[in-house]
This record gives structure tokens, C-alpha cells and sequence, in this order.
């Protein structure tokens, strides 16, 4: 039998079948994947093979093999410095949902996030959540991240789940597609989800006062069929993004303005830095590249972790994120 993997929590794996049947299943001894090393085998999102295994009470399923995957996205593993975990598999959008405030979304998160997706061939999309709570100096934020990731190619969108703002066409960009939400805790990702399909009634959690951090709500990702014709994962929130089995001269290919401008630097191999005749460091002295785009760019190729957090305009503050 083949399925759809919709819930992933560690050992057992939520599997549907194109019929609508679903099925409680695990691996049976070791499932390597080739060419990853990963803490999880299956991830949800997973088309994956499998058998029946019935007994007196009940009918489980026994995963023999994962098939192909188009994309993934990953992050680090908690433990294992060397390995991944993958959040999830075969996406067509990536929704990153950003806070101004409250909880603060640092552009060296989105840059992270967004060269990560770049990598693996998935649309990532910026979505400017709790637009009800902005303050005029906090709308200025917004609109300079805007026209930074628009100038760039970036679909931004600006939604509000208590005032229902930009809703309907967030609908419109998820309809007949396999989407991901994503950001830190506390961004609002399943109090949306929960706006666009009040029926799943996600938990959620207050902000923490004491920290202005969200505390974590999800624990493993799982999928959901939204009844205007999509499907979402939902995740758990990301303490660090890291950039992970990238090689430095490769890190630059994945922000597109740099990349558009690659041909022109006097090396084919430039990374940017500190070689002569470099077309993206010229069109940074011209402000046609925005320096915090630049700023992230070097602390990923130093390879400086993303708890060294960079506010909106990318001044350094030494300061953990959660």
C-alpha cells in the first residue's frame, strides 16, 4: 500500500492512503535514505510504502520504503551536530511568517530561512503576521522589510488572524498546494492556521512576558486538508536556523540578487568578500543590495550562528534567541 505521511512523532507515523484510510504505522528495524543523514527517516509530507500488520486488536502498517522526495527542509539536529532533522518533505510553498515585535523576527532568521529554502528548490513567501498590533515605528519596519524582500523577488504578504486582513488572499496562494508555516515560537503560525480552519482549533499559547518569546505549542509537525482545497503542515517553533551541508562558495547562489550579478565579478568562484573587481560589492556601495542582506551573507560564510541575533537594519546585539 502507498500513503501520504500527515503526522510524525518520533516512532509512529500517521499515513494516508489516496482512498482517505489512515493507518498508524512504524519502521520496522532500520530505513536508511540514501545520501542523508538524518535523526528521522520519514518525515511528514513522505509518500512512503507499506504493509498491513494485523493482530487481535488492531490493523497497523509496517514502512518499508520511502519514495523519492521533490524538496525537504531541514534544520539541525538538538543533539547531533553532524546529522539534520527533517521538518518536512515534498512542499510546494514555504510560508514564513514574521513578527516585528512581540515576539521580534531578526533579518538573520529570514535570510537563513530563506537561503535554506532557496536551497531546495521550494517558493518561500514572507508573511507580515499581527498586522493589527502595529505602531507607526513598527509599520515603518514592516514596510522597509517589505521593499527589501519585494525588490528582491519575494512574495510579502500582510495578514492579521483577529481583524481577518489579508486572509483571503493568503487562501488564494495556498489553494491546491502543500504548504509550510514556519518562524519562531510565538509568531502566530496555529493561531492563523486556526483563522483559516477554526474546525482544527490548534492550541496555542500566550507570548511570554518575562522573555517576549512564544512558548512552544507544537511538538512534532503534522499536516492538515484545509476544505478550500489545500493541505498545511504545521511545525514546531525553530529555536536556530542554521545553514546546513553548504558549502561557502555555493552560500552566495542562494540569494538571488547576488547570484544575478555573478558573472560580472572578475572570479567565477568570488565569494564576495574581499577580491577585487566584485560586482556585488559595488552594487552594495550603490545601495542597489540592502547591507543587512549583506551583513547575514558574511555570518554565514563565517559560519557565526544565528543566535548572534542582528536587529531590522543588521547592528549587531548579542543577544539569544529561543
Amino acid at each position: 500500500m502507498t500513503g501520504l505521511v500527515y503526522k510524525s512523532t518520533g516512532s509512529w507515523y500517521t499515513v494516508k492512503t489516496e482512498d482517505g484510510a489512515v493507518y498508524e504505522c512504524r519502521i520496522k528495524g532500520k530505513l536508511r535514505i540514501k545520501g542523508i543523514k538524518s535523526t528521522n527517516p520519514v518525515a511528514v509530507g513522505d509518500v512512503v510504502d507499506f504493509e498491513l500488520e494485523e493482530t487481535a486488536d488492531t490493523v497497523t502498517g509496517i514502512i518499508s520504503n520511502v519514495q523519492e522526495r521533490d524538496n525537504y527542509i531541514v534544520r539541525k539536529s538538538v543533539n547531533l551536530s553532524k546529522q539534520v532533522h527533517i521538518i518536512a518533505s515534498n512542499i510546494d510553498k514555504l510560508f514564513l511568517l514574521v513578527t516585528i515585535n512581540n515576539p521580534p523576527t531578526t533579518t538573520s532568521f529570514i535570510d537563513r530561512f530563506l537561503v535554506t529554502a532557496e536551497a531546495y528548490g521550494i517558493t518561500a513567501i514572507i508573511v507580515f503576521n499581527k498586522v493589527d498590533t502595529y505602531d507607526t515605528a513598527m509599520e515603518d519596519e514592516q514596510l522597509y522589510l517589505q521593499y527589501v524582500y519585494s525588490k528582491i523577488g519575494y512574495k510579502c504578504l500582510k495578514v492579521s488572524a483577529q481583524t481577518g486582513k489579508g486572509i483571503d488572499a493568503l487562501r488564494e496562494e495556498m489553494k491546491d498546494c502543500v504548504s509550510m508555516f514556519s518562524g519562531h515560537s510565538g509568531v502566530g503560525k496555529s493561531t492563523l492556521v486556526n483563522t483559516l480552519q477554526p474546525e482544527l482549533n490548534l492550541k496555542t499559547k500566550e507570548i511570554s512576558a518575562q522573555h517576549s518569546q512564544g512558548q512552544h505549542t507544537t511538538t512534532f509537525a503534522e499536516m492538515f486538508d484545509l476544505d478550500f482545497g489545500a493541505k498545511i503542515i504545521d511545525t514546531p517553533g525553530i529555536r536556530g536556523f542554521g545553514i546546513v551541508d553548504m558549502d561557502k562558495d555555493e552560500i552566495g547562489d542562494y540569494f538571488p540578487e547576488f547570484f544575478a550579478l555573478k558573472d560580472q565579478c572578475k572570479y567565477n568562484n568570488c565569494l564576495h568578500k574581499d577580491e577585487p573587481q566584485c560586482a556585488v560589492k559595488y552594487a552594495l556601495e550603490k545601495d542597489e543590495i540592502a547591507w543587512s542582506r549583506y551583513r547575514n551573507y558574511l555570518q554565514m560564510l563565517e559560519g557565526e550562528d544565528e543566535h548572534y541575533r542582528t536587529d531590522i537594519y543588521g547592528e549587531g546585539k548579542n543577544n539569544e534567541l529561543e
